[in-house]
């Protein structure tokens, strides 16, 4: 059986597990950034994908591959992936469902104290033999504690459950937010409590989004969105950048709120913050696409898994870093 692979192979040859090795198939390795059409076109063959984050399984590559039987999304994603034409086709779509739920959720809970202790800035603050005028600064700025702060949770899914679970032990009032409310008893568990999304954007301290890309969830973070977040509140994104509307950001930024970005290998033509006044230039701070990297997500029961993207916003008030 024929595997058309869109990863970097020495992750598979890290990763794979001994019994795979045996096994009657044949991995083809079209590495990134390969053109996807090419590789299947070359490998007509092919019984099975295996995609990465970024690499479109589009309606024409189906088309390629006549005898294809199976899609795996190495993630938990599969927005890149053309459902319908999968459902029509008779192929099975797959995913890694909850395979990186714990590093995500860890790296969701690393922006938002990097953000309540303005770590982008202390950084640099020491590099430049700034560090007591950093501190001075900062010990008047009156910055909370993160189990001081009211958390919304975008998304209840298996990432945002972990989050939920690393942050009640810090002592944070969290509310979430999903498409299918939980069951007194799963909400009682969590420590969580539901409310509407604009109730929800409008009373909490921290708003971190853990949601699916669909039609109902893109450009969720919209102007109408940005325009019931309070003054002063963090927006963490470790989701998709597709939920957030990056040009509506980008005036809440610097016409009125929210105000300072990190964001995760931002693709240059979809986010704006390239073109914007050489003195913002250092609120956005820009990171690797990692956050569902750590080997655990990789070596774990349910297989590999790529990396979402993550974001980290300010609205209002004093920039961060």
């Amino acid at each position: 059986m024929k595997i058309l692979i869109f990863g970097p192979k020495a992750r598979y040859d890290l990763f794979l597990p001994d019994f795979v090795r045996d096994m009657p198939v044949e991995p083809v390795f079209c590495g990134a950034p390969a053109p996807s059409l090419r590789a299947a076109a070359d490998n007509p063959d092919a019984e099975v994908i295996f995609a990465d984050a970024i690499t479109p399984v589009s309606r024409e590559m189906m088309d390629l591959l006549p005898n294809l039987k199976m899609i795996h999304s190495e993630g938990v994603a599969f927005n890149a992936i053309d459902i319908e034409a999968a459902r029509e086709k008779g192929v099975f779509v797959c995913n890694n469902k909850g395979c990186n739920a714990a590093s995500v959720a860890e790296h969701a809970v690393m922006l938002m104290l990097m953000a309540l202790r303005c770590g982008v800035t202390g950084h640099r603050a020491v590099l430049a033999g700034e560090q007591i005028k950093f501190k001075e600064r900062f010990m008047v700025s009156s910055a909370p504690e993160l189990g001081e702060q009211t958390v919304g949770i975008i998304g209840l899914g298996d990432i945002g459950t972990a989050a939920a679970k690393l942050l009640r032990p810090f002592g944070c009032k969290l509310y979430y937010y999903t498409a299918h409310r939980r069951p007194p008893e799963a909400e009682a568990e969590l420590g969580v409590e539901y409310l509407p999304l604009e109730e929800l954007a409008g009373r909490c301290d921290i708003l971190s989004l853990h949601c699916a890309v669909n039609e109902q969830t893109t450009h969720m973070v919209n102007e109408e969105f940005l325009s019931h977040v309070k003054p002063g509140a963090v927006l963490v994104n470790t989701a998709r950048g597709q939920l957030v509307d990056n040009l509506a950001v980008r005036r809440a930024l610097w016409g009125g709120p929210p105000s300072t970005p990190s964001t995760q290998s931002p693709p240059r033509q979809t986010i704006p913050w390239w073109t914007c006044p050489p003195r913002r230039r250092t609120g956005p701070s820009f990171l690797p696409t990692w956050a569902g990297s750590p080997a655990a997500s990789f070596a774990g029961p349910t297989g590999t898994c790529g990396a979402p993207s993550s974001c980290c916003w300010r609205a209002g008030g004093p920039a961060l870093w």
